[in-house]
C-alpha cells in the first residue's frame, strides 16, 4: 500500500509539473523583477563644477525598470529567447517532481491511511494539516538540489550572455554547482524550500481532501471529475496565497550569484526578506502571484485529476 502511494503520486506530479512548466518559469522571471544586489548610485560628471551660478553638475539617476505583467514577460521571453525557452529547466522539473513530489505524496498517503478513523473513514482537518507539514518538509529536503537547479535554469535567460551559467541539463547544473560552489550549495535555500513545501503540502493536500469530503458529504456533487476539478482548484488557490511570500524569497536566495572573495548578496532568508521589502515594498513578496495562481490552479487540477485516474487504473495492484 505504501509503495503504491509513492508511484501514484509520482506519476501525477510529473504529469502536472511538465504540463505547467512554462507558467512556473514565468513566475520565477516575475519574482526576480526589480531585484537589485546593490543600490543604484547616481552617476555624476567627472568635470568639476565651474564657479558660475548658471552651471550645474549633471546628475543622471537611472530609474528602476518598470514592472511588467505575465503576458508581457511571456511575449518578451519568446521574442528574445525563442519558444523553446518556455521549457528551460524542464529536466530539473522532472527530477524535482520525482524526488520532492513523489516523496511528499507517498508519505502523506501513508500518514493518511494510518490516521484515518477506520469506523468513520474520516480524518480530522488538523491531522491532515500535520500530515501535510511532515510529508512536505521531508519531500523538500530530498528534492532541494533539483529545486535549486530548476530555479537557476529558468532564470538563466534573463542574465546578460556573458553572465549566463548555460547549464546543459539538470545533471550538468548539479555537477557544476557541487564542483564550483561546494556540495552545500545544492541545499542553498533549503530552509525556505522546506518551509514552503510544508505550507504548500499542508494547504494543498489537506484542503483538497477536506473540500472534496465536504462536497460529497453535503451532496453538492457526486464523486467524479466535477468534484475533483472544483476541490483541486480551491486547493490550488489556498496553496498559492499561503506560499507565495516564501516562494519569492526562496527564488531570490537560490538564484543569487556568490562570487569568490565577495560577500553574498543575501546573508540568508530573513536578510533577503528585509532587503526585498525595504527596496520594493511589502507587496514585493506577492510578486509573481498571478502566474503562481495561474500555475498553481492548473497544476493542482492536473495533479489531483491525474492522481484519481491513476488510482483507478492501479486499484487492483
Amino acid at each position: 500500500m505504501g509503495v503504491k502511494g509513492f508511484v501514484e503520486g509520482g506519476i501525477a506530479s510529473i504529469v502536472a509539473g511538465c504540463s505547467t512548466h512554462p507558467l512556473d518559469l514565468l513566475k520565477v522571471r516575475m519574482q526576480l523583477q526589480g531585484e537589485a544586489h546593490a543600490p543604484t548610485q547616481p552617476v555624476q560628471s567627472l568635470r568639476p563644477a565651474l564657479a558660475f551660478p548658471t552651471t550645474t553638475t549633471a546628475v543622471h539617476v537611472q530609474p528602476p525598470p518598470p514592472r511588467v505583467g505575465l503576458v508581457t514577460v511571456g511575449v518578451r521571453l519568446v521574442k528574445q529567447e525563442g519558444v523553446a525557452a518556455l521549457f528551460s529547466g524542464v529536466s530539473a522539473t522532472v527530477l524535482r517532481q520525482t524526488l520532492y513530489s513523489t516523496t511528499r505524496m507517498g508519505l502523506y498517503d501513508i500518514l493518511k491511511n494510518k490516521w484515518t478513523d477506520p469506523e468513520t473513514r474520516t480524518m480530522p482537518l488538523t491531522s491532515k494539516i500535520v500530515a501535510g507539514l511532515i510529508a512536505g518538509g521531508i519531500g523538500a529536503a530530498v528534492g532541494n538540489p533539483a529545486d535549486v537547479a530548476m530555479v537557476r535554469m529558468q532564470a538563466d535567460g534573463r542574465l546578460p550572455p556573458a553572465q549566463r551559467r548555460n547549464y546543459k541539463s539538470v545533471v550538468d547544473a548539479i555537477t557544476r554547482m557541487a564542483k564550483q560552489e561546494g556540495v552545500t550549495s545544492l541545499w542553498r535555500g533549503s530552509s525556505l524550500t522546506v518551509n514552503r513545501a510544508m505550507l504548500v503540502t499542508a494547504s494543498q493536500l489537506a484542503s483538497y481532501d477536506q473540500i472534496k469530503e465536504t462536497i460529497l458529504a453535503k451532496g453538492v456533487m457526486r464523486d467524479g471529475l466535477g468534484t475533483h476539478v472544483t476541490a483541486s482548484f480551491a486547493a490550488g488557490f489556498v496553496a498559492a496565497v499561503t506560499s507565495n511570500p516564501v516562494d519569492v524569497i526562496k527564488t531570490r536566495v537560490m538564484n543569487m550569484k556568490v562570487e569568490p572573495g565577495k560577500a553574498p548578496p543575501y546573508k540568508g532568508a530573513i536578510d533577503c526578506a528585509v532587503k526585498t521589502v525595504k527596496a520594493e515594498g511589502p507587496m514585493a513578496l506577492y510578486k509573481g502571484f498571478i502566474p503562481t495562481i495561474s500555475r498553481q490552479g492548473p497544476f493542482t487540477i492536473v495533479l489531483f485529476v491525474t492522481l484519481e485516474q491513476v488510482r483507478k487504473v492501479l486499484k487492483d495492484f
